[in-house]
């Protein structure tokens, strides 16, 4: 009996569920379309990596410094292409290869550099070999240092073909060359692509004689045999791995960067979820409220409290199981959007496994009733007795037990943040991300506390300026205050989160214009767009132009103190403590030719002071002691430590300028034109001034906030769903109310007025709670990253100003089905409605 009257009820009340279904819909495509998409990558990379690494039995490279250091590409020791010949010479080794890897970037027909964009994919430059990891497609092989072959699809983008001049950027101005060929990459997820012969590569990539690995097949021993027979004839800084180990290797680091990417996107897709179960319990509540009395007669004819329960539920795992349904559907779809647009001209078919699917239907139904099991709780405490009665309504607790359990969960999420921020813990996220959750929780529970002053204060205006619509509206906002509260506690929780990026954004903005205003010492930077850095002859024509008084290079790169990977900046030491305005606390800038600067939390940290000898491994694994020559103040732009040129130079197989400092007689637009002019053969540079590194810096950080909001949006969406079911189900039940009022002479316009102006009022409040914490949240934040250069805590008022209207505007959007559906109603049906 009871499965029949879930499914009338299913069927009476189509459209509340409906849209109680589409805050289930949307939290569920985004966790099926982050699974579906990551899975996708994960295969599409395994197959990269599968044909890549074909055929490879060994793989000879040069030993890292620690498991987990990040090779820079530019100052990697390479292998010495000597050893090509006594591996050959090794029995069972065949199809012996050495491989040239560096940077390289095609310049199209319209003079700018094919995906040149910072964060896009990388511009490979390689060696030519017969039998590699990439096929000829079109043309022949490159041969001499003229000559090069392009991937297909750079040559697509650049407007080139074969036969075509064409120029390439390694280092220092374009290299003109002719296209001989084309190659086919497969998928290798948007990357550029230039083959020069082996000779070419070597010196334009690396260095003369050398390789960045050798690979081999094998002629009949296994793969570990054939690495011991290799690893025999080895020197000591250089190593041999299987090919599975070389492929494994690669996979791993791929799928430590999809986990991340999987875990980011599904704390979003959990942010929706949990503001969708905020909807489903408010629904859920109302559609129990509403049937009190048809619960109530089932009592009375012997369904017993369980059976009640179990039919609300009931229905609440039907809309789980078809908002699940709909939501994996609408999951493959947004996967598809994600993948045109991070992986472009690389997207293939999607790949779908059986965890998109069961996590969907698990998420959707398990949240749906669990949000659902508390208004059926309620459901079936109501007594048969009272059937008998008119005015029948649900048991409602006392707000005590709410308050005391909303303030300690406030109070202990506060604590956790406080903990993760301020404790100095190795992994803070965990106690910031379950402290942020318990807020969330503790705020929302003490909302209907909450709502009563603000409703007042937010409605005063509406009541003084509309008349009896718009008191009527502050008093039906007021007049159920925990519906009120769970409806606004959605949109709070969505606003709180956008106002935090907000207001680390600005936090970010203002603090790195600080930095620039007092740590940009020099008139002008000339720094590359791309990966690649550029050579001496881009410094001596800054240096030679009219107007400039000097210009100084200064390299990066990455060595190993303590066992610990340790970024460095290199070259004219002075000029660089000019150009970043370098306070120095002890010491001096004269490094010499074996010395090094540090700043006071590296010197504090590892306790070191002017005099200190440390031992620095380099790459190359070569391990020299350098001379702490000086101790300066903390400098955001300069970084931890800086290396005596000579130091730079003697450990890195490619050198590679990544900027130049420039100081000028004059800081005006013709100065900074004539330097534009010096290095305009060179496509891959940019000059910058304060004013322009400022802008860019903004770029970079409304890029950040934009994509941050655009992914917590999903979770404004449910929350106006919410409002909108809420203000429905809510017209619903106030039927017989709104026909008196009808009945009395408030016309239908006025009464549109009155659930707009409500749900207005419900909006505002939302956005008031989720401003507050989130301004919070920022502040906080930007405490605990002080050290790490958030030095200045700036809040956007103006976009909060804007956030409050939207959320006005949402308010007035979702209120205008409901307003029309009570605006058409019969008084007469309304009024005999019991």
């Amino acid at each position: 009996m009871m499965a029949k009257v879930t499914l009338r009820n299913l069927a009476a009340h189509k459209i509340r569920l409906v849209l109680t279904a589409v805050a289930v819909i949307l939290g569920v495509a985004f966790v099926s379309g982050t699974l579906i998409f990551t899975d996708t990558m994960n295969k599409q990379f395994d197959d990269l990596f599968d044909r890549v690494g074909k055929g490879v039995a060994v793989d000879v490279r040069a030993k890292k410094l620690t498991d987990d250091f990040e090779d820079d590409g530019l100052s990697a020791q390479p292998v010495p292409a000597s050893l090509v010949e006594r591996i050959r010479a090794i029995p069972g080794a065949k199809d012996v290869r050495g491989n040239v890897s560096g940077y390289a970037a095609v310049v199209g027909t319209n003079g700018k550099i094919v995906g040149t964009e910072q964060q896009g994919p990388p511009q490979l430059g390689v060696n030519w070999t017969p039998g590699g990891d990439y096929d000829l497609k079109e043309g022949r092989a490159p041969a001499g240092p003229a000559e090069v072959a392009i991937d297909a699809k750079t040559a697509e983008k650049g407007k080139l073909r074969i036969g075509d001049t064409a120029k390439v950027v390694v280092q220092g101005p374009p290299r003109q060359v002719k296209i001989v060929g084309l190659i086919d990459t497969g998928n290798l997820m948007g990357a550029t692509v230039t083959a020069f012969d082996t000779a070419t590569a070597q010196r334009l990539l690396l260095k003369p004689g050398f390789f960045n690995d050798i690979q081999m097949g094998s002629a009949g021993p296994g793969e570990t045999e054939l690495r011991d027979s290799v690893a025999k004839i080895l020197p000591a800084n250089v190593e041999a791995i299987t090919g599975t180990k070389l492929r494994e290797d690669a996979k791993s680091d791929v799928a430590t960067i999809m986990n991340f990417f999987r875990t980011f996107l599904l704390v979003f897709a959990f942010i929706s979820i949990f503001v969708g179960a905020f909807i489903i319990f408010n629904t859920f509540s109302m559609l129990v409220a509403q049937r009190t009395r048809e619960l109530a007669l089932l009592r009375a004819i012997g369904a017993a409290r369980r059976q009640v329960t179990r039919a609300v539920l009931g229905e609440a795992i039907a809309v789980g199981f078809i908002g699940s349904t709909i939501g994996l559907l609408a999951g493959a779809g947004l996967a598809t959007m994600l993948q045109g647009f991070m992986m472009q001209d690389s997207a293939s078919g999607l790949v779908f496994t059986v965890t998109p699917v069961i996590w969907s239907y698990a998420v959707g139904i398990i949240v749906t009733v669990v949000a659902a099991y508390f208004p059926a709780r309620r459901a079936a405490k109501i007594p048969p007795v009272a059937a008998m009665r008119d005015d029948v309504a649900l048991p409602q607790r006392s707000l005590r037990i709410r308050v005391a359990l909303g303030s300690t969960l406030t109070l202990l999420g506060a604590a956790l943040i406080s903990l993760g921020l301020f404790g100095g813990g190795s992994n803070p996220i965990i106690p910031v991300g379950v402290g942020a959750l318990l807020v969330f929780i503790g705020v929302a529970m003490l909302a209907p506390v909450i709502s009563k002053p603000v409703v007042r204060v937010l409605g005063a205006p509406f009541a003084r300026l509309l008349g009896t619509p718009g008191r009527l509206a502050q008093q039906n906002a007021l007049r159920n205050p925990r519906r009120t509260a769970a409806t606004a506690a959605a949109l709070m929780i969505g606003l709180a989160l956008i106002t935090t990026v907000n207001v680390m954004g600005a936090t970010m903005r203002a603090s790195v214009e600080s930095q620039v205003d007092k740590q940009f010492g020099a008139d002008y930077v000339v720094e590359p767009t791309g990966a690649g850095g550029t050579d001496d002859s881009a410094v001596a024509r800054v240096a030679a132009t009219p107007g400039v008084e000097s210009a100084s290079a200064y390299y990066s790169g990455n060595a190993k103190i303590k066992n610990k990977r340790a970024f460095y900046v290199s070259g004219d030491v002075k000029a660089l403590a000019d150009g970043v305005r370098l306070e120095v606390i002890s010491g001096g800038t004269d490094v010499g030719q074996d010395g090094m600067l540090i700043d006071e939390d590296t010197a504090k940290d590892n306790k070191w002071a002017v005099g200190s000898t440390i031992p620095v491994a380099f790459p190359d694994g070569e391990t020299q002691q350098l001379r702490v020559a000086g101790v300066y103040e903390k400098n955001e732009m300069l970084g931890p430590r800086v290396i005596a040129q000579p130091v730079y130079m003697a450990h890195t197989a490619k050198p590679a300028v990544d900027g130049i400092v420039v100081n000028a007689k004059n800081t005006d637009a013709a100065t900074k034109q004539a330097i534009e002019r010096s290095v305009r053969d060179y496509p891959n540079l940019k000059v910058s001034d304060q004013a322009a590194l400022k802008k860019d810096a903004r770029k970079q950080v409304d890029q950040f906030v934009t994509f941050f909001t655009i992914l917590l949006v999903m979770s404004v969406i449910i929350a106006a769903v919410g409002v909108i079911n809420t203000l429905a189900l809510s017209v619903i039940e106030r039927t017989r109310e709104i026909g008196l009022l009808r009945a009395i002479g408030i016309s239908r316009r006025q009464l549109r007025r009155m659930i707009r102006v409500e749900s207005i009022v419900i909006a505002v409040f939302g956005a008031v709670l989720g401003i507050g914490i989130g301004v919070t949240f920022g502040a906080a934040l930007q405490r605990a990253l002080k050290d790490q250069g958030l030095t200045v805590l700036a809040i956007p008022f103006g976009t909060l100003t804007v956030f409050v209207v939207v959320a006005a505007i949402i308010g007035v959007l979702a209120a205008l089905w409901p307003a029309w559906r009570a605006g058409r109603m019969d008084v007469l049906k309304a009024i005999s409605t019991e």
